[in-house]
């Protein structure tokens, strides 16, 4: 236990409890004497032996100018009296009695909370108001023959002082708490959301890899297999829109969970589903796109709740870096599992993480800071104090959400990005086989190297855009800066594509392309928080589907024109999107708040 006490002019001595300030004694008014006394007990005797000698030899007695001489003879003799009560260290002392006499000045401190051996046997150091725990109420009696003060009253008092006071705390608490005690609790949702975005496109791109040896065996021709591949996105569009709006009615949580458990499921049942039919693959796959599709608004909505502005771009990069690594990740093992286990080994032991990640997040996770129950004061204050109201929305303004220009603003600055992007995700193996005249298994391992590059640059840009709202600049600015990196970094290096001449240069330029690229994650996809963090989730569920649709529709169009023309007219396309983007973000985009 610790006892802690807070200096006051007019109090005579204090304890804190949880989430409160708990003063005790009545004022010392000035009317009836000329004395203001401050009990307190703060963590001291760093060199004692025992702990029971540690915490009472914290213990001082201040008493405010001016002083009488009765007064000041008291306070040898309290700390004489602490001294000779801490040699019992064995006896248990329910109640501790301390009367310090000094010519008819008497005080007591009665106490239920400890006993020498209890004390010794906790660990005693001061906290601050992170770590408050339960306090039991004590009472402290000042009598003397100048002042007839009574027994004191115990009242709640909220109070927003300082974090240095040390505390009164019950219960078994360590001395030295451990490094993942301490580690702020908003990363671990942070971290938790990264780890579920790293299995959604682990679960995701493994069918891009299996589909090879399945098509073998199934005897699937290259329509079925496209047939197969787009079949995902089926679920996907549907509930990009339907997953902001449970996330920001439900909770972030819950949502989420729901999504991970139920495409891991959709993962696992894969193989079993293609030796059905089929029509039931197709249906899977669409299933997977379902819970997938959940995944981007109702992770927006978790941390619109609980990462202040001053670390949003930080934690967006990380989580969707675990996409992108998520990638590298399916692209590099599924081959090997594929060659030592079968084709459905994949699905089996990527789809089975899901369950590990699941009883993590139900036991860390919660859709908002005022639901939990551990997190501590100092963080819960710094979270609650940046952000919006977290109460559930009840009904959806799409009236007021359509008619906002910055929103408009998202949705085709979206749609502008992810056409650019998903051409070069799709299309990027075609390129290096058709016109650096790479092999397939070069191309599959180059392929890996743009999802590092953004996941690199994705947390680059993400400290870049918080160290810029930290140091004073306008949130509008910071959002405007790195999308229209996100814009014309691409849109330069693609349009150097048709002047290299060594696929090394090539190469290069794809990688500046996409690195650039992903400082869109400090710009569009942090923006939903900051024009409507209430609505955040619905807004990434407006802005993505047309960013899904774009992928769909850019990846077909790349199609017909490499028919008729050449991969100069494709980069073209992307670099005049990338610059209608940039113009549209510029002018109508914001930083500020635009939904309540």
């Amino acid at each position: 236990m610790a006892l802690g006490g807070l200096l006051s002019n007019t109090n005579f001595t204090s304890f804190i409890g949880p989430g409160n300030l708990y003063h005790l004694g009545k004022d010392l008014s000035p009317q009836r004497g000329d004395i203001s006394c401050a009990f307190v007990a703060r963590y001291g005797g760093q060199n004692a032996k025992d702990h029971f000698s540690r915490c009472w030899h914290g213990m001082r007695f201040h008493v405010r100018e001016p002083l009488n001489e009765k007064v000041s003879k008291l306070i040898p003799t309290f700390e004489d009296e602490v001294q000779r009560c801490s040699s019992i260290s064995q006896r248990p002392i329910h109640c501790m009695n301390m009367k310090l006499n000094a010519s008819r000045c008497h005080y007591s401190l009665s106490s239920d909370l400890y006993s020498c051996s209890l004390i010794q046997r906790r660990a005693v150091y001061g906290l601050g108001l992170s770590k408050v725990g339960k306090a039991n109420p004590a009472c402290v009696h000042y009598k003397s023959e100048d002042y007839d003060v009574t027994e004191s009253e115990v009242n709640p008092l909220a109070s927003a002082e300082g974090t240095d006071e040390a505390i009164l705390l019950e219960g078994n608490v360590p001395q030295v708490s451990s490094w993942w005690q301490k580690f702020p609790k908003r990363w671990v949702v942070v971290l938790l959301c990264f780890a579920a975005f790293l299995l959604c496109n682990m679960d995701r791109v493994n069918m891009s890899i299996a589909i090879l040896p399945m098509s073998q065996e199934f005897k699937w021709n290259s329509a079925t297999v496209g047939l197969i591949q787009s079949s995902f996105f089926w679920g996907y569009l549907l509930t990009q829109i339907l997953g902001g709006i449970w996330a920001d009615k439900l909770g972030g949580k819950l949502v989420l969970g729901f999504g991970v458990v139920w495409w891991s499921m959709a993962t696992i049942l894969t193989p079993i589903a293609a030796r059905i039919g089929l029509p039931c693959l197709l249906i899977m796959r669409a299933f997977m796109g379902i819970g997938e599709g959940v995944a981007m608004p109702a992770m927006n909505n978790m941390l619109s709740k609980w990462i202040p502005v001053s670390e949003r771009s930080r934690s967006l990069a990380l989580v969707y870096s675990g996409m992108y690594l998520g990638s590298v990740v399916g692209l590099a093992f599924s081959p090997l599992l594929i060659q030592k286990f079968g084709w459905p080994s994949v699905f089996y032991s990527f789809g089975s993480l899901g369950s590990i990640w699941f009883a993590l997040w139900l036991r860390n996770a919660y859709s908002s800071p005022k639901d939990d129950p551990d997190l501590g004061i100092e963080e819960k204050r710094l979270i609650l104090e940046g952000n919006v109201s977290n109460a559930p929305v009840s009904s959806i303004p799409w009236k007021l959400i359509l008619s906002k220009a910055p929103v408009w603003a998202l949705i085709i600055s979206h749609f502008c990005h992810n056409w650019g992007t998903f051409i070069l995700l799709t299309w990027m193996p075609t390129y290096y086989n058709q016109v650096l005249k790479f092999n397939l298994t070069e191309s599959g391992l180059l392929c890996v190297l743009p999802w590092l590059t953004m996941a690199a640059f994705a947390n680059i840009g993400g400290w870049i855009a918080d160290t810029l709202v930290r140091k004073g600049v306008s949130i509008t600015t910071v959002r405007k800066i790195m999308q229209s990196i996100g814009f014309l970094g691409p849109a330069f290096f693609l349009s150097q594509l048709s002047h290299v001449i060594t696929p090394a240069m090539a190469v290069l330029c794809m990688a500046c392309s996409q690195g650039s690229d992903a400082f869109s994650q400090s710009g569009l996809y942090s923006n939903h928080q900051d024009i409507g963090p209430r609505y955040a989730g619905v807004l990434l569920g407006l802005s993505n589907t047309a960013g899904v649709l774009a992928g769909v529709f850019g990846t077909a169009a790349t199609g017909l024109i490499l028919q008729r023309g050449s991969w100069n007219d494709v980069f073209k396309v992307a670099v005049a999107l990338y610059i209608i983007g940039t113009l549209v973000w510029n002018i109508f985009s914001t930083g500020e708040k635009v939904l309540d």
